[in-house]
């Protein structure tokens, strides 16, 4: 099985950076395509940014490229996902996800304030 667990978030001031974190706690025999995906205040889940199993191949939504870089260490079971520039429309749980949905993490708050 599959246990997603997010870290990393907290408050933030706009322009400034974060780096968040999923571990894979769970027993797995390989690695799976993952995303992240985030819910901002009063609003839907928004896709943000994908990654293929083996890292070789990433997709960022529109709002988020050229900021938003993500990556994976396979050897640590870790999927990362590095904020930069953030703005206030950043604002958001952000949550880690296989590709098909299937196992989610229980999300981390990422809170961009002056």
């Amino acid at each position: 099985e599959i246990q997603l667990e997010e870290s990393g978030g907290g408050l933030v001031q706009p322009g400034g950076s974060l780096r968040l974190s999923c571990v894979n706690s769970g027993f797995t025999t390989s690695a799976q395509p993952m995303s992240w995906v985030r819910q901002a205040p009063g609003k839907g889940l928004e896709w943000v940014s994908f990654i293929s199993s083996s890292g070789d191949f990433t997709n960022n939504a529109d709002s988020v490229k050229g900021r938003f870089t993500v990556s994976r260490d396979n050897a640590k079971n870790t999927l990362y996902l590095e904020m930069n520039n953030l703005k206030f429309d950043d604002t958001a749980i952000y949550y880690c996800a296989t590709d098909a949905y299937e196992y989610w993490g229980q999300g981390t708050q990422v809170a961009v304030s002056s």
